[in-house]
């Protein structure tokens, strides 16, 4: 018999992580300009549509498919969903040890590969033709995000998470780090915004930033939670210290804010919050709750630091920073779990250097994150000359669509239609 808590505990977890990425379409939709803002909230919904069908197609069986001997990818045996209903009608006869149903992974999952992609629209809002964003979203999932999965959470033969040895609890590599430098990548291959270095842009609607942060917090319960795989002390855990790393980065947020500008603000709160559900990710099954909040209290500074100095200092337009916040705040968090991971909770025989006094996981963690981003950047690469290639060597639109707007320009509508002044 299935334990029915865990089963209604990861059907309720799946459904909160897939209700992030419409949460993150108001973040990334109230930090946009007013222009904008039906472009930027599309590209969030769009990949709900993009994602959903190429998880169901390959992306589930590349990632998790197979018999876990390949390090690299999982498989091809379960393209799309071949073989599902017959699976789950043998383990429902003779279920054994399973907790929940298996079929359920592939919700949980595929919510993961949603978000993630979500995420690096962030970087380009404003202008990147839709299409070109599309097409390089669909392939991305497949190509980069499927096969990182497999790497970090395929078993002991997968590369990152069993070679190597490096602890991901929720998505440290696979979310966070990918789509921060992915973000990245897109926005250094696109080139600034107009204006960008010159002009103040400025979120255009504050309240929809706080809606879309409340959503993710809530969403992030069963993000980290659900990642304990059953109803038991280890989710009870991480969804403690997804709380207080976040309380923590919030208010960290508001004393830098403070102290560099004089005046906290409702947005600044925000990007702290999520700043410091980032930072615990990677180790929220795997620490105690006074080392998440020391990860929150650090992470503030230091996304804070490269969203307000780095990008002035390189001259890369991210634009809703995606980057700063996540590819920073991942790359922090993993470093941190190879510190503070509790030895008898590590998936693996070491625990964390504060612990033991052995730098072997904290090793494994660096090693860990320089191969994901080293993999990542690197096809990112390639996919960027091959979508460039297919849209007539153009990423990016017009001058003019930038200047009228994208939601005029690529979609014909207006989030205020009757609004007639200036955009600044």
């Amino acid at each position: 018999m299935y334990d029915t808590g865990s089963t209604a505990f990861m059907m309720v977890s799946s459904m909160l992580v897939l209700f992030m990425t419409p949460g993150l379409a108001f973040f990334y939709g109230g930090l946009s300009r007013r222009k904008n803002v039906i472009n930027t909230m599309l590209m969030s919904f769009a990949v709900i549509g993009i994602v959903g069908l190429t998880w169901v197609v390959a992306g589930w069986s590349i990632a998790y498919g197979g018999d876990g001997a390949n390090p690299i990818i999982g498989g091809f045996d379960q393209l799309g969903l071949a073989g599902t209903v017959s699976a789950m009608l043998k383990e429902a006869a003779a279920p054994g040890d399973a907790a929940y149903p298996s079929v359920v992974d592939i919700t949980f999952q595929m919510a993961f590969a949603l978000i993630t992609c979500a995420i690096v629209t962030g970087s380009v809002a404003g202008r990147m033709r839709f299409g070109a964003l599309a097409a390089f979203i669909a392939a991305w999932s497949l190509v980069v995000y499927a096969p990182l999965a497999h790497m970090v959470w395929g078993g002991g033969h997968s590369l990152i998470g069993g070679i190597i040895g490096a602890l991901d609890f929720a998505g440290g590599d696979v979310v966070h780090i990918s789509s921060g430098l992915t973000g990245l990548a897109l926005c250094c291959a696109l080139g600034a915004r107009k204006g960008f270095g010159i002009k103040t842009y400025r979120p255009h609607n504050v309240p929809f930033v706080a809606l879309g942060a409340g959503l993710l917090w809530l969403g992030w319960f069963g993000f980290n939670g659900g990642s304990a795989f059953a109803a038991d002390g280890i989710a009870a855990l991480a969804i403690l210290n997804t709380v207080v790393s976040s309380a923590a980065g919030l208010a960290s947020w508001m004393i830098v804010e403070r102290l560099a500008t004089g005046k906290p603000t409702l947005v600044g709160a925000c990007t702290g919050l999520v700043a410091g559900l980032v930072v615990v990710t990677p180790s929220a099954g795997f620490v105690e709750p006074w080392a998440a909040v020391l990860m929150g209290l650090m992470v503030s500074p230091v996304c804070y630091f490269a969203i307000s100095h780095l990008k002035a200092r390189f001259g890369y337009d991210d634009a809703l920073d995606a980057f700063g916040c996540h590819g920073i705040g991942g790359i922090l968090g993993g470093i941190l779990t190879g510190i503070f991971c509790v030895p008898e909770l590590s998936w693996t025989e070491y625990g964390g250097l504060i612990y033991t006094g052995d730098a072997t996981l904290l090793a494994s963690q660096v090693l860990g994150i320089v191969v994901t981003a080293v993999l990542v950047l690197a096809l990112d690469a390639l996919l960027i000359i091959v979508v460039r290639a297919l849209f007539g060597g153009r990423l990016r639109v017009t001058d003019a669509e930038e200047a009228l707007g994208l939601d005029v320009a690529a979609h014909g509508e207006s989030a205020y239609p009757a609004y007639t002044g200036l955009d600044v």
